[in-house]
């Protein structure tokens, strides 16, 4: 099969399209062609070399994937059916598994991160990491859903319980996350804000954002707070990190809760305690999504209620530009590679 593979850490320019082995057929494994792979920052910092994780080399990235069945693997999807898969690999026996808090598992991984993923033709996966995906949805779609409406659904559904009502502060509604999320809070009836570069305002508000900030220029916290009749916000969705915390943390009204899913920006955040507790607020952590919440979150795509903003599609070989266009952060949605 064709695949971008990479033998050592650091640019863009260490990403080679090249002849790679087929995946094993393996009893319990399917085996997908994959017919579109989506970018997330997780590919980028797999490339530049992670602390906590040492990769196997050469590797292929790739968390998103939707595709065909190739070979069912003894699943009960057969040969043929249009699937896009579940990001997250799971052991199924810990505690964690048993409980349904497979994120939490004691093995956890992501595909693509110690195991091949979607920067292929082919791509093997546990057979119960296949959701089947209607006709009408196209694969480039069902690529870009999984792991960012996964993880703004734990963030907002799970960990932050949104409600009805709720004022929603989207940090970055560009982003993947970002635009999962302003979508989301929308369908649960969410007041929905969001910060984003002035040149992505108005596709922010055009996904339902009632106003944006801009978040390069200028105090959100602030801003919010106007917004709202000086109330904050409820509910504050917060992946950017280091260069937002501390405006993140002061957008929040009194009992508010802000989840986190990264720090793309860096993992140092000051908290100024006397805050947190005076008013009550919640700082929640939040990474990835169980099984059953993809489930759950899936109908929204097939019913059309929700759907991933697609910012540009580049054929696999174009892999490197396409993760340049993600670094520079001058893509609005989701990129996509297609074989």
């Amino acid at each position: 099969m064709k695949a971008v593979r990479f033998y050592q850490h650091g640019g863009p320019e260490v990403l080679r399209f090249e002849d790679a082995p087929d995946p094993r057929l393996t009893v319990g494994r399917a085996i997908v062609r994959v017919r579109a792979c989506a970018l997330n920052h997780l590919d980028l910092w797999e490339r530049r070399g992670l602390d906590r994780v040492a990769l196997p080399l050469p590797h292929i990235s790739g968390s998103d994937v939707a595709g065909d069945v190739v070979d069912a693997g003894g699943g009960e999807l057969p040969a043929g059916t249009r699937v896009m898969l579940q990001p997250g690999l799971r052991c199924g026996v810990c505690p964690a598994c048993g409980d349904g808090r497979d994120n939490q598992c004691v093995r956890y991984d992501v595909l693509g991160l110690q195991s091949d993923g979607g920067y292929a033709e082919l791509v093997a996966v546990p057979v119960e990491n296949l959701i089947a995906i209607p006709p009408h949805v196209d694969f480039v779609h069902a690529a870009a859903f999984p792991l960012t409406f996964l993880t703004a659904w734990h963030m907002l559904v799970t960990r932050a319980r949104v409600r009805a009502g709720d004022v929603v502060l989207v940090l970055a509604g560009g982003s993947g996350v970002g635009q999962a999320a302003v979508q989301l809070a929308r369908h649960f009836d969410a007041r929905v804000f969001a910060t984003a570069a002035p040149a992505k305002a108005d596709r922010a508000r055009a996904l339902g954002a009632e106003a944006v900030f801009d978040h390069y220029d200028g105090d959100f916290a602030r801003d919010v707070r106007r917004a709202t009749g000086g109330r904050g916000a409820d509910v504050v969705v917060e992946h950017v990190g280091q260069a937002t915390w501390d405006r993140s943390v002061r957008a929040l009204a009194s009992g508010g809760r802000l989840v986190t899913c990264g720090a793309t920006t860096g993992a140092a955040g000051a908290l100024n305690l006397q805050h947190l507790f005076a008013r009550q607020l919640s700082i929640l952590g939040s990474y990835m999504g169980t099984f059953a919440e993809l489930r759950a979150a899936a109908p929204l795509l097939f019913e059309g209620r929700v759907a991933p903003v697609i910012d540009e599609v580049f054929p696999l070989a174009r892999a490197a530009d396409a993760q340049r266009r993600l670094e520079a952060r001058a893509q609005f949605g989701k990129l996509v590679l297609t074989p």
